[in-house]
């Protein structure tokens, strides 16, 4: 599991490390360099960088922009040393520098290159800087302007020149868009990179690519996107969270001391006792959570895996009432989601016609009623709308409200046989009529989840949701009591306590059909885990973003790096089980 830390828990964790006179800066800028030097050095020895590759110095996290698209997970590896060979002589680097601890990193960082061999430029964006790291980079050779000497446009044509550019401007302290004049600086070269291409340098963002939301994943105003993103201590949210994950890169975590690194016993351990009871982490409020994203290793430990004593009735019994005469397809995706994630039985509830078509793909569904331990509601069914007298969607709005009623405790347990889970997808988010448990999960789209929200009295629309991910969706798992899964690029899952951003997915996920497959596989794992998510209310969530971690590596499994089905996902969801069981 990799954890985010606020900036205000970094700040924190940060002040008995400072205290006790450890030289964070100096691990900072140092790590700096050698990322950049591996990336400079890379071409001239006659092989790709590393951001080309998907090489991590320390922890990679991959599947934003700048990666190689594939899914993949925070890997943990020791830094690979540049090496006295590593011919950096003769190559040019152009840095952005801010007034704060960040700009520091990067002239400290600066220092590092120029002594390599590098030409390098400091741009000053304020007429104050770090004292010591100004002092250090000009004592090793550096060239210093600031934006009162030059021009934006010769900023831009200096970047072009140059083979790396460092964005050193604003660290975790920052609040808000960016403030002039760095603000129009990076608008100006944002739209710069955008027309140069393959012609524009190396972009490495210091701790964070300046003007992102560090703690909630916002871009309020002009970022310029990196190619890799080098984070001292800790990972930030904004590292994790869309929309501003898109624009950091590949993500190398540097270890500079902090508690919760792997690796750390390298530094002093003398301040670690202080550190781990000063870090805010410990206390965090639970009506927010940490940030997290899930890795296969955690899954393991979260998928239902029979003993040699189960039956199919133990294993977990997942109802799925999806699908219509018109949309039949998403009976069939959703149906093969669940069945090939492994439960004891998958009941389909639903129109004859619709029934025959789930037999003919999937002959182990049982087309009758009976108990289920947890339930698979809406895909395919179509939305209900506030002035319908009812949808013409072969009864299954009415089989949804019945089932409804059991998840949300209307009916009498005697009736239902007990609490249940259930997933609520599609239509079925139009027919909310009671406060949730969490252990129902939602799994709109941003503009279901912004419809949702509408009906609730927000003013938000889709653009709003995919502007502020993390908010509105903590918003509606709010206001409904329920666990909430926003699927994107990066999907996010908000419930009691833990926020979870899955970025695992390749981007041709993003098709027909896909969604109601997720839909049956957490649907598989809420009914293997049922009475322990009822217990446990955080638990859903956890099994939201195993069920999203796994979808999206079956997507990659079955893509290859091309074009993938809905059905393919499906089919691809026993080997990923078995290849994460294994790990």
């Amino acid at each position: 599991m990799k954890d985010a830390w606020s900036s205000d828990e970094v700040r924190k964790a940060e002040e008995p490390l400072i205290a006790a006179g450890e030289p964070l800066m100096a691990r900072a800028a140092y790590a700096l360099a050698q990322a950049v030097l591996r990336e400079v050095a890379a071409p001239r020895a006659g092989r790709a960088p590393d951001h080309r590759l998907g090489r991590p110095a320390t922890v990679r996290l991959r599947g934003s922009l700048g990666s190689d698209g594939l899914p993949g997970t925070a890997r943990l590896r020791p830094g690979r040393a540049t090496g006295p060979r590593a011919d950096v002589r003769g190559a040019s680097a152009l840095l952005l520098v801010g007034p704060g601890n960040n700009g520091g990193d990067t002239l400290f960082a600066g220092a590092h290159l120029v002594r390599r061999g590098m030409t390098v430029t400091a741009v000053l964006a304020s007429a104050r800087a770090h004292e010591d790291g100004l002092t250090a980079f000009r004592a090793a050779g550096g060239k210093v302007l600031t934006l009162a000497d030059v021009r934006v446009p010769a900023v831009v044509q200096a970047a072009l020149a140059s083979d790396v550019l460092l964005d050193g401007l604003v660290g975790v302290g920052a609040r808000g868009a960016l403030r002039p004049p760095a603000g129009g600086l990076v608008r100006t070269l944002a739209e710069a990179r955008e027309k140069a291409g393959e012609r524009w340098p190396l972009t490495v963002a210091v701790d964070i690519p300046s003007g992102i939301g560090v703690d909630d994943g916002a871009v309020p105003g002009p970022v310029l996107r990196a190619d890799r993103t080098v984070t001292f201590g800790a990972l930030k949210p904004g590292l994790l969270l869309p929309p501003a994950a898109h624009l950091a890169g590949d993500v190398e975590l540097v270890d500079v001391g902090f508690p919760t690194v792997a690796g750390a016993e390298g530094w002093s351990g003398s301040v670690w006792g202080v550190a781990t009871g000063r870090h805010a982490m410990s206390g965090t409020d639970p009506a927010s959570g940490r940030v997290r994203r899930m890795e296969p290793a955690d899954v393991a430990g979260l998928w239902p895996v029979p003993s040699p004593h189960d039956h199919k009735y133990t294993r977990g019994v997942v109802g799925v009432i999806a699908g219509t005469s018109t949309y039949p397809g998403a009976a069939v995706l959703a149906t093969s989601g669940a069945v090939l994630a492994g439960p004891g039985m998958v009941r389909y509830l639903g129109p004859e016609a619709t029934g025959a078509r789930v037999l003919l793909a999937r002959p182990e569904v049982v087309v009758a009623g009976g108990r289920v331990q947890a339930w698979v509601l809406g895909p395919g069914v179509p939305a209900l709308g506030p002035d319908d007298d009812g949808p013409d969607d072969d009864g299954q709005a009415r089989r949804i409200f019945g089932a409804l009623a059991a998840v949300t405790g209307v009916l009498s347990e005697d009736v239902t046989g007990g609490k249940m889970p259930a997933v609520i997808d599609a239509g079925a988010l139009t027919m909310l009529e009671h406060r949730l448990p969490a252990w129902a999960v939602l799994t709109p789209h941003a503009g279901e989840l912004a419809e949702l929200l509408q009906g609730l009295g927000h003013d938000v629309d889709r653009a709003a949701v995919e502007a502020q991910p993390l908010r509105w969706v903590r918003t509606a798992h709010q206001a409904t009591g329920a666990t909430v899964l926003l699927k994107g690029a990066i999907t996010v899952v908000a419930g009691p306590g833990d926020v979870y951003a899955q970025a695992d997915a390749p981007a041709w996920t993003g098709t027909a059909g896909a969604g109601d497959v997720l839909a049956g596989i957490l649907g598989t794992l809420l009914a293997g885990r049922s009475a322990d998510v009822v217990e446990d209310e955080a638990l859903a969530a956890r099994l939201a973003a195993a069920a999203v971690l796994v979808h999206g590596r079956a997507a990659a499994r079955a893509s290859a790096g091309g074009p993938v089905t809905a059905l393919g996902i499906a089919q691809a969801v026993p080997a990923v089980v078995a290849e994460l069981l294994r790990a």
